[in-house]
């Protein structure tokens, strides 16, 4: 950076005045309060609004995160779909302990979950794929995620060649796309409160129970 660069982020801010969350609007079960606030978000019309950061790490231990979009959830557990020959499924295979994190910052929101990533079956990722819009499905064969390309001209050329491989029939599931089914044990919500007086919960599951404790900010 130049030493006479002008832009200095350490004077970027904002007050946090949406509300606060207490302990009365908290739910039984975290999934319920995620629920809720997902639903929230949707309404705000807030751009990708199923988005989540994941983070994975590697065998050495370095951490990478990355978005994808969450597909479906429960109440014990969120799942996803990438090419299993990813980074990140490459990560999970070795070590399958995952965080997922959802920044809704227009709504001055966060929410993380920690857990454990494990595969779906092919029976349960082919009834998905096939809901996928051609295109994606089609692009799902010409990607080999986070291999390295020599330019942007190879894969959009992949893309037409499978385009007219398939143009009749049924695009097939590839072998190498899959899913990944997350069961968390830990939630924490983070709405942002005035003077940075921050309000965090964390559940946290015991046995069949969840535990709530509030977080300093």
């Amino acid at each position: 950076m130049s030493e006479h660069n002008e832009f200095d982020v350490a004077e970027l801010r904002r007050e946090y005045i949406r509300g606060g969350l207490r302990r009365k609007d908290l739910t039984e079960e975290p999934i319920e309060l995620f629920e809720r606030w997902l639903n929230q978000a949707c309404d705000a019309k807030l751009s990708d609004p199923t988005a989540m950061s994941i983070a994975t790490v590697d065998e050495n231990g370095q951490p990478y995160q990355r978005i994808v979009l969450l597909k479906h959830f429960d109440t014990n557990s969120l799942i996803f779909y990438t090419n299993l020959g990813s980074r990140k499924a490459k990560h999970l295979a070795h070590n399958n302990k995952i965080s997922l994190h959802f920044p809704w910052y227009p709504l001055e929101r966060q929410v993380s979950f920690l857990g454990k990533a494990e595969r779906l079956s092919p029976v349960e990722v082919v009834k998905y794929f096939h809901s996928r819009p051609r295109d994606s499905q089609i692009a799902a064969w010409a990607s080999q995620q986070s291999s390295r390309i020599s330019a942007r001209g190879v894969l959009e050329g992949k893309f037409l060649e499978l385009k007219q491989k398939f143009l009749n029939g049924e695009v097939p599931l590839p072998s190498f796309w899959g899913g990944f089914k997350v069961t968390f044990d830990s939630v924490e919500f983070w709405q942002g409160g005035a003077n940075r007086l921050h309000d965090r919960f964390i559940y946290q599951r015991q046995g069949d129970i969840w535990h709530v404790d509030r977080l300093a900010p």
